[in-house]
């Protein structure tokens, strides 16, 4: 086994760079097609969720199919690969193993203890399964992965450290209140209708909501969730479909909206929940401002986004991107970015600083900022600022929950008085200060005997080939003297010939049985896969032949195996 995992979560990266590598599902079959095609890959698997892309491989050589995986995940994310490379991470072997048992049981979740993500690694698999880029590794590892998965869900109380990344989205948009007494009698939008939208709908009438709209680009999606919400007994919910160009309406009458799309760009403006805000209320909707001291604001410096040579256009629409939502982000007006440049190479340096509010300064900022707009194609990113406090904000009267990846939501929107919006960013930084149970110790150490096991398992399969090839050639060597002494004693009957062939097979198999059997537990012990290189050479077992045992085995798993 060389199991190579390359990846990057919301451990490893800022939200901001998962945004931009989010991969939409043609570019999951692509990135696996490609993988299985490049040299060090045998088999490939992708899995892409709301904050992790992981690209599993079965790989011959570690360095080259590190090498290989990262830039297969740098082309088809869109991401450079110098940019991505910071965030990356990389597991192999048991590591690997380890890692997506972890990932199962929901330890890596933002939320811990998440059971969605079970649901994402089949989808993977099946995926797999689908571009046939799953051969005897990827199917075990998946297999064996889901059923730890659940394992842990059954025989711990995982469940209680955390929850669904949906019901965690609820609790901040109550805000400490009881999310039932929160939800009670509101009106939800929904936009989206895959897996996440369906199961925020299906919490959303739990919590008991009076009514839930639902909205996809694809109308009978939408139309199908809303039968099955109607359906239920559970709950005693209203829902109905609407198509993708009713969303500013049905905005304007919500209490509630959760999105979570395939989209690359926004779905929802700041300005389009504003007009959402101002239909609701009747009155406009302005930018919540702090209270901290006015300063003066030099001037912004000649030629900044005016001058046609400048690489850097503050003014010009980017998918996905707002100058207002970016400062929204920042926690600065939009008018403070425009004028001083405030993000620059990397977010290292900021205006805001004490003693930086000088001319030279001022210079250094905005070259360094153009030079990397004109690097990268987009301003950088300061993605944890300071938090900006002090000032009253009115109660919310749109509560907004974006769940997507990239964003669906406006960042924009955290800025609009009246609007409560909680995205993966804002989940992300709750969730870090969320208590662990003591569940999780326990989890922790099923996925360390499940892993165990797995790699003996994996070993212990390396050396049946071996073994099988083995006793196939002890076989030949019985026929082919059996054989001879009929030649040579041809008066014996038949009962005299059973007999020495019962004899002779029970003495190789008496010979044979204690070091087959040996090899094999040795060979399932860390360290083991030489046992099969020396079975071969001791017996001088033909190469060819042990590779025609592997394949024939791997058929017949194939055929065994449960689609």
């Amino acid at each position: 086994m060389s199991l190579l995992v390359v990846g990057l979560s919301h451990r490893s990266a800022p939200v901001s760079v998962l945004e931009r590598a989010a991969l939409a599902t043609d570019a999951q079959v692509k990135l696996v097609q490609d993988t299985v095609a490049a040299e060090p890959a045998g088999e490939a698997a992708v899995l892409a969720t709301c904050n992790r892309i992981e690209l599993y491989a079965d790989v011959d050589k570690f360095h080259a199919g590190v090498a290989e995986l990262s830039t297969l995940l740098a082309q088809h994310s869109g991401v450079g690969l110098d940019e991505l490379t910071p965030y990356l991470y990389v597991h192999y072997e048991d590591r690997a193993v380890h890692h997506l048992f972890s990932v199962a049981c929901g330890l890596d979740s933002m939320v811990v203890g998440e059971g969605q993500i079970l649901g994402q690694i089949k989808d993977s698999l099946a995926l797999a399964q689908e571009l046939h880029s799953a051969g005897r590794l990827m199917n075990d590892l998946f297999q064996q992965g889901l059923r730890v998965g659940k394992r842990a869900h059954s025989e711990t109380g995982i469940d209680r450290a955390g929850q669904s990344v949906v019901t965690f989205g609820l609790e901040q948009l109550a805000a400490g209140t009881d999310v039932e007494a929160w939800a009670r009698g509101k009106k939800a939008l929904v936009i989206g209708a895959g897996s996440m939208s369906s199961l925020a709908a299906a919490t959303l009438a739990r919590a008991g909501v009076a009514e839930i709209v639902v909205a996809n680009r694809t109308y009978d999606r939408a139309e199908r969730l809303a039968e099955i919400l109607n359906d239920s007994d559970d709950t005693d919910v209203v829902a109905r479909a609407v198509p993708m160009d009713s969303v500013p309406v049905e905005l304007t009458r919500a209490d509630v909206a959760v999105s979570c799309t395939g989209a690359t760009g926004l779905v929802l403006t700041a300005e389009e929940v504003a007009a959402a805000v101002e239909g609701r209320t009747g009155e406009p909707v302005a930018e919540i401002e702090d209270d901290r001291p006015a300063q003066d604001a030099p001037k912004p410096a000649a030629g900044l986004g005016a001058d046609e040579n400048c690489p850097l256009d503050l003014t010009a629409e980017q998918s996905g991107f707002s100058v207002m939502g970016e400062a929204a982000v920042a926690g600065m007006a939009a008018a403070e970015l425009e004028q001083h440049a405030a993000w620059v190479d990397n977010g290292t340096v900021d205006i805001r600083e004490a003693g930086r509010r000088t001319p030279e300064a001022e210079a250094e900022l905005i070259g360094a900022l153009a030079a990397t707009a004109a690097r990268v194609g987009r301003i950088p990113e300061l993605r944890r600022p300071e938090p900006v406090a002090g000032f009253a904000r009115p109660a919310p009267a749109l509560f907004l929950l974006d769940l997507a990846m990239p964003r669906d939501i406006d960042a924009a929107a955290h800025r609009l008085a009246g609007v409560r919006l909680v995205d993966i960013e804002s989940l992300a930084e709750a969730s870090a200060d969320a208590p662990m149970a003591a569940d999780v110790d326990q989890v922790r150490r099923i996925v360390a005997d499940e892993v165990a096991a797995f790699g003996a398992a994996q070993r212990a399969a390396h050396i049946t080939p071996t073994v099988v090839a083995l006793r196939t050639m002890a076989a030949d060597v019985v026929a082919g003297e059996i054989a001879r002494l009929d030649g040579r004693l041809p008066d014996l009957d038949e009962r005299q010939r059973g007999e020495i062939r019962q004899a002779v097979h029970r003495v190789v198999d008496k010979l044979l049985h204690a070091p087959t059997v040996r090899v094999k537990q040795l060979a399932a012990e860390p360290g083991g896969a030489g046992y099969a290189d020396a079975l071969r050479t001791l017996f001088d077992l033909d190469p060819e032949t042990v590779a025609a045992v592997s394949r024939a085995v791997d058929s017949t798993d194939k055929k065994d195996r449960p689609e």
